[in-house]
């Protein structure tokens, strides 16, 4: 087993982007990830190895995003931020507001949501992704791409 130090190192800035792709928020996003390791070390003996380790920490991060979402309801999950999405991967979605996009991201179904937020708003590689939900990277990619085509022909249905 790696030393925490090395855990940290190698998983802080994945944890961090993940956190990003929920919270949209620079601060919540650094809190969290350092109360996810927190979380971590006190906990390590629970850990028992049948996941990935960034899986695991991703999983303390989102728990943690939930609860604060639970204590603070008042939260707006997206807020007024500029969000971007990558251009080489907006093609089709480039006529959208940025709020009708999100409403549409919003409505599609799971692993797509999660998949298109933690890519275009998370900025995470395809094989973060995979590392994060504890998938292939192939996998990640074909949930992106058939996350966009629902996206494309749900913008092409309200033209």
């Amino acid at each position: 087993m790696q030393s925490m130090d090395e855990i940290y190192q190698k998983y802080a800035n994945t944890v961090y982007k993940y956190l990003m792709s929920l919270t949209h928020k620079e601060e919540l996003a650094e809190e969290f990830t350092q109360e996810t390791f927190y979380q971590a070390v006190r906990s390590i003996g629970s850990f028992e190895g049948k996941c990935r380790i960034s899986t695991w920490l991703c999983a303390i991060a989102k728990n943690l995003y939930l609860s604060y979402l639970r204590k603070n309801p008042e939260h707006e999950d997206i807020d007024e931020q500029d969000i971007t999405v990558a251009s080489a991967e907006n093609t089709a979605l480039e006529s959208l507001s940025r709020v009708e996009l999100l409403k549409k991201l919003h409505k599609l179904p799971e692993p797509y949501r999660e998949v298109t937020y933690l890519r275009a708003f998370g900025g995470l590689s395809f094989a973060e992704i995979g590392e994060v939900l504890g998938k292939t990277e192939n996998w990640a990619r074909v949930s992106f791409y058939r996350g966009k085509e629902k996206l494309r022909k749900e913008v092409d249905k309200n033209e």
